[in-house]
């Protein structure tokens, strides 16, 4: 059976790779609790972020210098307002995916990694921010772009954050349990859905903190260096 012509090998290379970056992620998440008690947070934290790092460097790379794969099947770009548009959801997206309710000492193993039940800053707007960020973000994305290796990519992403909420909730139950459930109860995963229902509300100071500002100094300077990033993935002959 013939496939048709735009149909591309990177349609399903960009599959791959994101199974491969879901298996090693989402399985060094669950793998946490056990290699903490063996090797130690810190060690624990390098290891996965020495796997982690590069796999998503080497998914953005790929992204990037196949993009327009495939069928086109929308072209908007030089639709006015769009542009905007796309760089808001982007902007937004930034701000969901890297919600800054982490110690970023932890995160670079500077200080002891933990496990934090958290239920401050954007939490309260939904449980798992990274997963509605990285829905924003293939919004985004597949907007601009209308091309069938985009949407290949952006159908990939969601389905593994749609797991990993999943896989999130699931964790959080076995380490924490009824203190989780008893969280849950007061935040939602649909943004928005807890503080419309009552069970939360927004206290604007408590993103008053020194990792929100870093975000949206990040934001603007990939705002700045995004066609600087395209140019030097392109170097790369992926």
């Amino acid at each position: 059976m013939m496939l048709p012509v735009w149909l591309t090998p990177s349609h399903f290379v960009i599959m791959g790779l994101l199974l491969g970056f879901a298996i090693a992620h989402s399985g060094g998440a669950a793998l946490r609790q056990e290699a903490e008690k063996r090797i130690g947070p810190r060690l624990y934290r390098i290891l996965f972020a020495l796997v982690s790092l590069p796999l998503a460097s080497i998914l953005v790379i790929y992204f990037f210098n196949h993009r327009y794969d495939g069928l086109q099947l929308w072209q908007l770009q030089g639709t006015p307002f769009v542009k905007p548009i796309v760089w808001v959801l982007s902007a937004i997206s930034f701000l969901f995916l890297y919600p800054a309710t982490f110690n970023l000492l932890e995160i670079a193993a500077i200080q002891k990694p933990q496990v934090h039940l958290y239920e401050s800053g954007i939490i309260r707007i939904t449980r798992h921010p990274q997963a509605i960020g990285q829905i924003i973000w293939c919004i985004a994305h597949t907007l601009w772009l209308g091309t069938t290796f985009t949407v290949v990519t952006s159908f990939g992403l969601i389905l593994h954050h749609l797991f990993a909420v999943w896989h999130g909730d699931r964790r959080l139950l076995a380490r924490y349990g009824e203190e989780f459930e008893k969280a849950k109860q007061r935040t939602s995963v649909i943004p928005f859905k807890a503080i419309w229902d009552g069970r939360q509300s927004i206290k604007w100071n408590e993103f008053a903190r020194p990792a929100y500002l870093g975000v949206v100094v990040f934001i603007l300077l990939l705002w700045w260096g995004h066609p600087l990033l395209i140019q030097a993935t392109s170097n790369v002959r992926w």
